[in-house]
């Protein structure tokens, strides 16, 4: 199998677009971008498993948020949702990849849920362009954090009996601080990302 020139940016393209195109037909193309799903779905599995327990709280801070929201935008709206969807039916299968080691549902599992929708969402912006400079790509995570919070905080407050109120003082107001961290960390990523693609192409 080989492997042509990395395709030129074009309007509408997202990180993986730029990935060097595969010779061989459509057959050769869905492998890879299964690759990218599986990828995707296992980069966001091991992200999980970096969880720092928060006193009072039943959610954990973890790696897996900042994971689902970069392989929803790396990857597009409609990979990105399959690779969370493949994330999402696995730990619902049994693969302990959820945070800790974990699988099934559970209280925290509406965050799970939401990445989903987070990733179609940030992927679809990506698609816009939102990942190609600092601000927008500041936006577009926020918007996404949203999603994911949007899910997760009712599921939380259905899970364990309290207020929609209690559950956003259990599983939101926390993570403020460290979600702005992670925009952050984002807001250097892939813009920086796009600049190495641009010179390249140069």
């Amino acid at each position: 199998m080989s492997l042509a020139a990395t395709p030129t940016v074009r309007p509408g393209a997202v990180l993986a677009d730029l990935l060097p195109t595969v010779e061989g037909g459509r057959a050769r193309a869905l492998v890879r971008d299964a690759a990218l799903v599986l990828g995707g779905a296992a980069f966001t599995g091991l992200a999980a498993q970096l969880a720092v327990p928060i006193p009072g709280s039943p959610v954990p801070v973890t790696g897996q948020t900042l994971a689902a929201l970069l392989v929803g935008t790396a990857l597009g709206a409609r990979r990105g949702v399959a690779s969370l969807g493949l994330y999402l039916l696995a730990g619902l299968a049994g693969v302990p990849w959820f945070t800790g080691g974990t699988s099934g549902t559970g209280a925290t599992f509406g965050y799970v849920v939401g990445f989903v929708l987070a990733a179609g969402l940030v992927g679809a912006l990506a698609r816009r362009g939102a990942d190609r400079g600092a601000l927008r790509t500041a936006g577009a995570m926020a918007l996404g954090q949203l999603a994911i919070y949007a899910v997760g905080v009712p599921w939380l407050a259905v899970s364990l009996h309290v207020s929609l109120a209690q559950a956003a003082s259990l599983g939101l107001y926390p993570f403020l601080i460290g979600d702005a961290l992670k925009i952050a960390l984002a807001m250097g990523l892939l813009p920086a990302a796009w600049k190495l693609v641009r010179h390249k192409d140069a």
